[in-house]
């Protein structure tokens, strides 16, 4: 997937979250992910080192409140935004490019995975064909037809056990975009309508 911020972009774009209101990092990842629609979600392992980094520079500050560590951006912090406003201005329109980027990274990779599965389909039914003995057509025909059925239902299986482990994981990380549910919905639509157009054509 492409590269969502330039180097350097990301600290500034942090400072930026901080100075609406004080937050976790977990908070600050939920709000990249919900600027972004759902198509980018940063990790910990990105989030964090950041933050360590302008704390060192006093632009920002920690505080405990349970188990949560809070970030709160300082007077250093606002006075750096003030001189760079211009940088952030830029870093918002890239932000709004970004978005578009990879919501069509997202939708060529479902386009994608769509075509290989409908090719996996015609040359599981092709196969199929070919090993037809004329004295036992129906039988064979309905053999193939039951393997299919099992292959099909152990694909969506394996993509439901996936989907869920990463939905969890995402989950545990600092919750799920509200943008998920719909475009789930709307991209689970897209693929049962492609695939009955698929037996459709074969009927």
């Amino acid at each position: 997937m492409s590269p969502v911020f330039a180097h350097g972009n990301l600290r500034l774009y942090l400072l930026s979250l901080l100075a609406e209101s004080p937050k976790h990092g977990y908070e600050l990842i939920q709000a990249l992910s919900e600027r972004f629609g759902g198509t980018y979600s940063p990790s910990a392992g990105t989030i964090y080192p950041r933050l360590a980094k302008l704390e060192e520079e006093g632009l920002v500050t920690k505080t405990t409140e349970g188990r949560k560590t809070v970030y709160s951006i300082t007077e250093a912090g606002r006075a750096e935004l003030v001189a760079r406003e211009g940088e952030l201005d830029a870093i918002e329109d890239e932000v709004t490019d970004s978005v578009r980027r990879l919501a069509d990274e997202v939708r060529a990779g479902v386009n994608e995975a769509m075509k290989s599965l409908r090719a996996d389909l015609a040359s599981a039914a092709r196969d199929a064909k070919r090993s037809m003995r004329p004295v036992d057509i129906q039988s064979d025909a309905r053999q193939a037809a039951n393997a299919a059925t099992r292959e099909a239902e152990a694909i969506l299986n394996e993509f439901r056990q996936q989907l869920r482990t990463d939905l969890r994981s995402q989950a545990a990380r600092g919750g799920l975009p509200e943008s998920i549910i719909p475009q789930l919905r709307l991209e689970l639509a897209r693929v049962r309508t492609a695939i009955l157009e698929q037996l459709t054509q074969r009927t």
